[in-house]
């Protein structure tokens, strides 16, 4: 595959700034769930994201949520950040799936 034995540790977290990435880009329509294959490895690096990244992503997040929901045009906006949070504070064992699928198909 394009994984790089040396550099291995680094592509989850990578891959993890990417799901945010495209979450943020377009968040309506779809939800995050978590995944019920993800284990031990998954948890340490929630762990390491949330002390290095997760905590300052959240907080940025609830800020200009609150900031977009002063105004009537930036309410949908505002609710796509508070959708947001749980993603940014622990991306690792997440998915994100369509918000139409029936909660059967998310497992």
């Amino acid at each position: 595959m394009w994984r790089d034995r040396e550099r291995s540790e680094t592509i989850p977290f990578g891959i993890a700034a990417f799901r945010v990435g495209v979450y943020a880009l377009w968040p309506f329509g779809y939800t995050t769930v978590e995944r019920r294959d993800a284990g031990a490895p998954s948890f340490i690096g929630n762990v390491l994201w949330l002390i290095l990244a997760g905590w300052w992503l959240a907080l940025a997040h609830i800020a200009t949520g609150i900031v977009l929901c002063l105004t009537i045009i930036g309410i949908p906006f505002g609710i796509a950040n508070f959708k947001l949070i749980p993603v940014s504070l622990v991306p690792l064992g997440r998915e994100i799936v369509r918000s139409d699928q029936p909660f059967s198909s998310r497992w």
